[in-house]
């Protein structure tokens, strides 16, 4: 990255969003690493295992849109202390408390929604800051706090097996106290941020075909990457009789990849456009997912196509976070909160969906598969609509998305 975009924003700020969403990332991911030991302790079902791991993930979608509104309303650093404070009370609660049926692990699913909130706060937070021309890489760089998802996964696991899984929720509480208290000392809102949004916006925002555009698109590569996330742990152990430990280290290596790229589809959107970013990253995320489907033997083979589509839908994230501003400049919060909701419904709808499949077939394939098509779907309805693009976007978002 050249130095113009190192001064063209408030790199502290920057950095403190991405941390805030990193550690929220983790905590708002942390069922799904332990979902096969909290399972097998309260007897839960392949089904209840998929709910408990997915209700995070709904309420963050909810959630992201009440904290989008708040944070629009107030400002994004005031929501982001407020949020992660929620957090931490509801995670201190279920360690001292313990964690003991299946209807409390829903309880804590929904507190650990306000982590998943969070991109509602980091986004705009850091996008505020920056020009349309590096809106790609300040996004990405803020979005990748999604490799939270990466901590989760390599060392959940092991510290329940050595600690307890309730003692990992206290664990949890360290980093995200001392996250909290750099994110007081170093966020400062843009001095140059739009005027309130009031409940109205939201629902003309809702009026405009494109922000259901940008809905789908998102739904499917940023719910497909925590979809999928959320998934893998179980996954691994019911597919090839993984234990947690290991299934974690197959799960980091695929979520890694996803979260690395996000920033690096950010860039590529600058420099090629998100238009043709996501139109090849659509189709080769498809392709990945539906060979997968095909009951691979080796774990491997799994493992290497589930990395590949990862990437690409991390990259895709990137690329749809790039376009956003450009089109919805002087919206910026309300359709952060709108399109970020999206994401997480379609996250919700791959784990549950995929859990669901798996009860009723014993097999995740006929999921896998229709995910996969979800993703040419996408890619249709982007080459459909990026002809209408050119005559009803700004000439400054047609320059910088390269529409």
């Amino acid at each position: 990255m050249n130095s113009s975009f190192w001064k063209a924003g408030h790199p502290p700020t920057l950095l403190a969003a991405f941390l805030y969403f990193d550690l929220s990332f983790m905590v708002w991911y942390l069922l799904g690493p332990l979902a096969v030991q909290i399972a097998t302790d309260l007897q839960l079902s392949t089904q209840q295992r998929s709910m408990m791991v997915a209700t995070p993930i709904l309420a963050g979608a909810i959630l992201r849109l009440i904290l989008g509104y708040f944070a629009d309303r107030y400002s994004p650093k005031t929501a982001g202390i407020v949020a992660q404070c929620v957090v931490i009370a509801g995670l201190a609660v279920a360690w001292l408390a313990g964690v003991k049926t299946y209807e409390q692990t829903l309880l804590l699913g929904v507190c650990l929604g306000f982590a998943g909130a969070s991109f509602a706060v980091a986004l705009p937070l850091a996008s505020q800051w920056y020009p349309p021309q590096h809106q790609g890489k300040a996004m990405g760089i803020a979005g990748a706090g999604n490799s939270g998802t990466v901590f989760a996964a390599l060392f959940a696991p092991a510290l329940a097996k050595a600690f307890g899984w309730s003692n990992v929720f206290g664990f949890a509480l360290i980093p995200l106290v001392i996250t909290l208290a750099l994110f007081i000392l170093c966020a400062r809102n843009a001095p140059s941020r739009p005027a309130p949004k009031k409940l109205a916006d939201y629902a003309r925002a809702l009026g405009d075909p494109d922000s259901w555009w940008f809905m789908f698109f998102y739904s499917v590569t940023f719910g497909g990457f925590l979809g999928l996330a959320s998934t893998l742990p179980g996954y691994f152990h019911d597919q090839y009789q993984l234990d947690p430990v290991m299934a974690g280290y197959y799960t980091a290596a695929c979520v890694f990849g996803g979260s690395m790229m996000r920033p690096l589809g950010g860039a590529l959107a600058d420099r090629v456009g998100g238009i043709k970013a996501l139109l090849v990253l659509y189709v080769a995320a498809g392709i990945c997912i539906a060979l997968v489907g095909f009951h691979l033997a080796s774990s491997f083979a799994a493992l290497a196509l589930f990395v590949g589509a990862m990437l690409c839908l991390g990259a895709g994230n990137g690329s749809v976070f790039q376009l956003v501003p450009q089109r919805f400049n002087k919206e910026i919060g309300a359709m952060t909160g709108l399109v970020g909701m999206a994401g997480g419904v379609g996250g919700f709808a791959l784990t549950a969906g995929l859990g669901a499949i798996k009860q009723m077939t014993g097999d995740y394939q006929a999921g896998l598969w229709l995910f996969a098509g979800l993703c040419l779907l996408a890619w249709f309805g982007l080459f459909g609509v990026k002809r209408r693009w050119r005559t009803t976007w700004g000439s400054v978002g047609l320059t910088a998305a390269r529409v």
